[in-house]
């Protein structure tokens, strides 16, 4: 035996009113949203297995046994497929060729999910792991963060080829603004990808650039002066600020939100906070060191025109990263204080 559950939340296509005569136990959800009505939904069902599904005919209630035979099988989280049965007018071709592969391709590039089609509608799930999803979103991007906490908590997922039909009444969907909800949610939970790597390549380069400049190393047949000087220096410290944002998020994946990441438990259990202090300071003293050298040279030469802009460079940058990896040692410390109170 089962129950049709229909979470409604504002619609004025009639659909909800047609369910209840249909026999369906409709929950009216005040919160607007996609998201919101699947967790009003989800709180009113009480089976074992849950299917959802969009009411807009898109798919067929047909499949519904397939679904759940998978569940009865083991799986925990059972995705359908519709990227190689979409009939004709049913998907519109930039959602078709480009925002479903795109978000799924990202999605499995941060987080290895194997999920083909992660925005389907229609899915399935065992409600025991409820819980461990702790599904919170609101929004559009509630089909991406089950496929993600599933991912993370390691769940059996699997998937199934199903049709996806034409739509019955007119789309709520906005393809540019749901599509960025989409991307800004996986973004901003895998810090590697939004801080670490972008951070690690800038300071790479921008350390390459200035070791250039201060060797005077020919690159493509000239040497490179004070002007790509400053730009490598640029590089090297936003750099540096954006990994020292991405471990600070990191941080807060591992301590606040129960993320598992053995990268960060095993540096964590190697370094502490005197290790980045010590770190900090000693890029200070360098750069204090190269200044100190620099005023010597003026010195030396009468206090008249100083032409060491490269060196001052140097030691600036140098000064301003020790202070970033400091100061940010300390942040550290405290996101791993605060969690262990």
């Amino acid at each position: 035996m089962g129950e049709v559950v229909v979470a409604d939340n504002g619609s004025e296509d009639g659909s909800a009113e047609l369910a209840a005569r249909a026999g369906a136990r409709v929950v009216h959800e005040p919160r607007k949203g996609y998201g919101s009505a699947y967790l009003a939904g989800f709180e009113a069902a009480s089976g074992d297995y849950i299917v959802m599904l969009d009411a807009d005919l898109t798919y067929d209630f047909e499949d519904i046994p397939r679904f759940v035979g998978l569940l009865e099988d083991g799986a925990q989280l059972v995705m359908g497929d519709r990227m190689d049965n979409i009939k004709p007018g049913a998907m519109p071709w930039l959602h078709r060729y480009v925002g479903n592969p795109l978000l799924s391709g990202v999605l499995n590039l941060f987080y290895r999910t194997g999920v083909r089609d992660a925005h389907c509608g229609m899915r399935a799930l065992r409600r025991d792991i409820l819980p461990k999803l702790d599904l919170r979103t609101t929004g559009m991007e509630f089909a991406s963060e089950m496929v993600i906490r599933a991912s993370k908590e390691h769940l059996d997922i699997r998937q199934i080829p199903i049709e996806y039909h034409p739509r019955e009444g007119e789309s709520k969907l906005s393809s540019f603004r749901d599509g960025w909800r989409h991307l800004r949610f996986l973004l901003v939970h895998q810090p590697t990808y939004l801080f670490l790597v972008p951070g690690a390549v800038m300071a790479l380069l921008g350390l390459l650039i200035a070791l250039t400049v201060i060797a005077q190393v020919n690159v493509f047949g000239r040497s490179w002066d004070i002007h790509t000087m400053i730009g490598g220096a640029l590089l090297l410290i936003v750099g540096s600020q954006v990994l020292s944002l991405g471990l600070a998020a990191r941080a807060y994946g591992v301590y606040f939100m129960g993320e598992e990441d053995r990268l960060f438990n095993y540096l964590r259990a190697r370094v502490r906070l005197e290790h980045g202090l010590l770190v900090g300071a000693a890029l200070i003293a360098t750069g204090l060191t190269l200044g100190a050298v620099l005023i010597l040279r003026w010195a030396h030469r009468g206090f008249g025109q100083l032409s060491e802009a490269r060196l001052a460079v140097l030691a600036a940058s140098v000064m301003i990263v020790g202070i970033q990896v400091f100061f940010s040692s300390f942040l550290l410390s405290i996101l791993g204080l605060r969690r262990e109170s």
